[in-house]
């Protein structure tokens, strides 16, 4: 809906002959700087990376305007709050990882924060499988989702972050994260709606248990009995984050374990996900259920090994399943 909006904005504009003018924030690259054009974008994103990388060129953040001009003719009017619209204020969990607030200056203090007050870039790569605290993980995500964080504004701090105090493999694997978001972007540009149907762009057909609906509601509802899944899925019930570990192993549970039809899960996610993004969200669970960008379609996490690795003395499942 929002794209057709913006059409018939442009096209009203266009007849009064008024240029509308886009500021591409979304994306680390332009999709006129790849070095191919959308339909001819590799489905593997290993071949897309390292042909983006060599050819590709990511251009620089926005310039800071010294001042905003408002028309005079424009009437004033009182900025409705959330109680005036009819919306609760959300329950703070004291578990959840960050007390997560809106806003470009929060999204600004938090990247400030990660890189230059705590230097926690440089050990990303080690930390980012974490499930528990603020700081395992960037926690970008839900900033970018809402536009208050460009990926380019991220990426250029990067730099300057690598110039002024180290570069190594961290501080380049968050920017390889911020590719994987640009990838599944330009996926669905490229693949279209067909990402969102069950047999994704691959037309795979999946099998399903005959129950699915009654174990949909078990997996949801961090009733499943495998305390893992449960513990994480009972997390994104009361605070709408889970750690991307946490996401890879609920939807491989849900699909491979379960034989839930995995657009459910993806639905799911939409619905609670303080940091939801489309492509993202739809793109990663498609991978998972083999429909999608994964190119080993048998994929298959073993949910009891993935707990021992991640969470082996059981303090993320205590944290979350002991009253």
């Amino acid at each position: 809906e929002e794209t057709e909006i913006s059409s018939m904005v442009e096209d009203a504009l266009w007849k009064l002959q008024i240029n509308l003018k886009h500021f591409i924030g979304h994306t680390l690259y332009h999709k006129e700087d790849l070095p191919f054009p959308i339909k001819d974008i590799p489905d593997v994103f290993t071949t897309f990376r390292k042909k983006v990388e060599r050819e590709g060129i990511i251009r620089s953040s926005f310039a800071t305007p010294s001042k905003i001009e408002v028309p005079d003719h424009l009437e004033s009017s009182e900025l409705l709050t959330l109680s005036d619209l009819g919306v609760e204020s959300p329950i703070y969990d004291k578990r959840s990882v960050v007390k997560f607030k809106g806003g470009e200056t929060e999204g600004l203090k938090r990247l400030k924060h990660y890189l230059w007050d705590t230097d926690l870039l440089q050990t990303y790569k080690k930390t980012r499988n974490g499930l528990i605290g603020s700081d395992y993980s960037s926690k970008f995500s839900a900033w970018m989702s809402a536009g208050c964080l460009s990926p380019r504004e991220i990426y250029w701090e990067i730099k300057k972050y690598e110039k002024e105090r180290v570069a190594n493999d961290s501080t380049y694997w968050l920017i390889f994260e911020l590719l994987w978001r640009d990838y599944f972007r330009f996926m669905f540009k490229k693949h279209g709606t067909s990402y969102f149907m069950e047999e994704g762009f691959k037309g795979i057909k999946q099998d399903v248990a005959v129950n699915q609906e009654v174990l949909f509601e078990k997996w949801k509802n961090a009733a499943t009995g495998i305390s893992f899944i449960d513990a994480n899925m009972k997390e994104l019930n009361l605070t709408g984050f889970m750690s991307n570990r946490g996401r890879q192993n609920v939807a491989s549970y849900l699909v491979k374990d379960l034989k839930v039809n995995w657009t459910w899960g993806a639905a799911y996610f939409e619905d609670k996900l303080i940091d939801y993004n489309p492509t993202s969200n739809w793109g990663n669970w498609a991978y998972v259920a083999g429909v999608g960008n994964d190119p080993r379609e048998n994929r298959h996490f073993n949910i009891e090994k993935q707990a021992h690795d991640y969470d082996p003395k059981g303090e993320y499942v205590d944290l979350w399943l002991k009253d």
